[in-house]
């Protein structure tokens, strides 16, 4: 609907390229090669949000390729037309060739339609300095999937210019089927043909051209996995599948939450593993510096989602009957925050990010569900990035929001499940462009995790994840990265790494 509205009442759009298209020019290309050598593991930070390519092994490494033309080669035009097509050859990942991006897509006026595989940022965040968002990260590999979005910020036709909205609604297929038996041999929890749907939507209070340095940004990002064929491991070692459908209503149950998964009975709860974050960003821009303020908070159920829950059932017979206007509240706890300054004119060090991220409480270690002989209706338990029948919020055994969260790919036993998901950390981020062909990036984190509330750790474990980068710029277009990371603790292991990445990028038309 908010694309139906945009393109009604779409702005002043000057076609001052008539001329015939040509799909041929313009296109972008970049070749890599990377190399990583570690003790023990490869860092946290040499592989985590690097939309899944990466890899664990204490060597590893790709050629890549990528050819895209973007959309932007026609932004004179009320349409236009973009594409790319990305993948590497590798060793010692989980496959030895990668197609890591392969997408069309179509631009109207504003309105985007993309088909395919294709890496999005995170929305409201510092892409290089953050730790990562919650719901719709840069950890795990894109997702194919039909994806219709206002991609940049529209501004409403009411409001007087300080009104702006951008948004996207997708739906999408899995494709680590394979991975999935693989590392679990069949023998653990898995689920094929899994389907996968996302959404978001974020409303900018603000006006360039007026002069106020002040901003806010707030959005609402959703997703879930459904239908496909879960698996599930038996009491007598069986693995049994578990009715799961994709029909139509499936899909209209993956938009609006609803329906139950198989066996939930009364505690049915939405059909599908859902998840989602509220978000926010407070901007001040002034002449030499800019500063903000923003917030994740993530959820999985209405628990958190809305902080409160119907409390007023009866009791007895009358345990499922609602008698009260009873409610029970919640308490935000769960939540990131983080800070970032941006020093425009400073070389040495131009940009800072420092977050905080909690989420040990989860709506609290209380009852999942009311029952006979337990009236309150305290759904606590949310167990983040995990779900009883899929495999969480995963691909490719990396969590698909903040690689905080401990991902599968690090488990030896087979199963993919997020063994610490209650956490507390601190992030730090810098960067700086000292000169002209060279530039840094530095990423230093503290965390303290619990496990989870069903297995949780016998004692808090600790984790220091550190990372120094530098890039040279050399001439033609030339890149050589050169990083260096270490890890300390319990929860990733005490691993030491170093990356080499060397890439040549330049234009060419057919």
């Amino acid at each position: 609907m908010f694309l139906l509205s945009g393109f009604s009442h779409a702005q002043t759009w000057e076609d001052v390229a008539p001329s015939k298209l040509d799909l041929g020019r313009q296109i972008t290309y970049q070749a890599d090669f990377q190399t990583s050598v570690s003790r023990g593991k490869t860092p946290l930070w040499l592989n985590a949000n690097k939309y899944g390519l990466s890899s664990l092994d204490k060597s590893n490494g790709y050629f890549r390729g990528r050819v895209i033309r973007p959309l932007a080669t026609d932004s004179l035009r009320k349409w236009g037309v973009g594409y790319g097509l990305d993948a590497a050859v590798s060793y010692h990942y989980s496959s030895r060739f990668l197609v890591q991006q392969a997408f069309v897509e179509g631009r109207w006026l504003h309105g985007v339609l993309t088909v395919g595989s294709k890496e999005y940022p995170m929305e409201l965040k510092n892409n290089a300095l953050s730790s990562g968002s919650q719901t719709h990260g840069i950890n795990a590999r894109p997702v194919p999937q039909i994806r219709l979005a206002l991609p940049e910020y529209w501004t409403l036709p009411i409001g007087s210019g300080w009104l702006h909205f951008k948004g996207h609604l997708a739906y999408g297929i899995m494709t680590d089927e394979n991975w999935q038996h693989e590392f679990t041999q069949r023998k653990k929890n898995y689920a094929d043909h899994v389907r996968y749907h996302s959404k978001a939507g974020y409303l900018k209070i603000g006006n360039e051209d007026c002069f106020c340095p002040w901003s806010l940004e707030m959005g609402l990002e959703m997703a879930c996995t459904f239908g496909g064929t879960p698996y599930s491991l038996q009491e007598d070692g069986e693995m049994k599948p578990v009715s799961a459908s994709s029909g139509l209503k499936d899909y209209w149950h993956a938009f609006v939450p609803g329906g139950s998964d198989s066996g939930e009975g009364v505690y049915g709860n939405v059909e599908g593993n859902h998840v989602g974050s509220w978000v926010f960003r407070i901007n001040y821009d002034a002449d030499t510096w800019r500063f903000a303020f923003y917030g994740d908070h993530y959820f999985e159920d209405h628990s958190q989602m809305f902080l409160l829950d119907y409390n007023g059932y009866g009791s007895g017979d009358e345990w499922n009957v609602k008698k009260n206007k009873k409610f029970f509240v919640y308490d935000l706890k769960d939540i990131m925050l983080g800070a970032e300054l941006n020093l425009k004119y400073n070389h040495w060090l131009n940009n800072i990010v420092l977050e905080y991220l909690y989420t040990k409480y989860q709506s609290g270690p209380y009852n999942h569900d009311r029952t006979m002989n337990i009236s309150d209706h305290v759904a606590g338990l949310d167990d983040y990035y995990n779900h009883a029948i899929y495999t969480g919020w995963q691909h490719w055994g990396q969590v698909m929001g903040n690689p905080l969260y401990l991902s599968p790919w690090y488990n030896d036993d087979g199963s993919i499940v997020v063994k610490n998901n209650r956490l507390m950390a601190f992030h730090l981020g810098i960067s700086g462009q000292p000169s002209e062909r060279v530039g840094y990036r530095i990423l230093a984190t503290w965390q303290e995790g619990l496990g989870t509330y069903g297995n949780p750790y016998t004692r808090k474990h600790h984790a220091v994840n550190c990372m120094a980068e530098t890039t040279v710029h050399l001439k033609h277009n030339w890149d050589i990265r050169g990083a260096y990371a270490m890890d300390f603790g319990h929860i990733f292991g005490s691993n030491a790494g170093f990356q080499l990445t060397v890439s040549k990028k330049g234009l060419f038309n057919l």
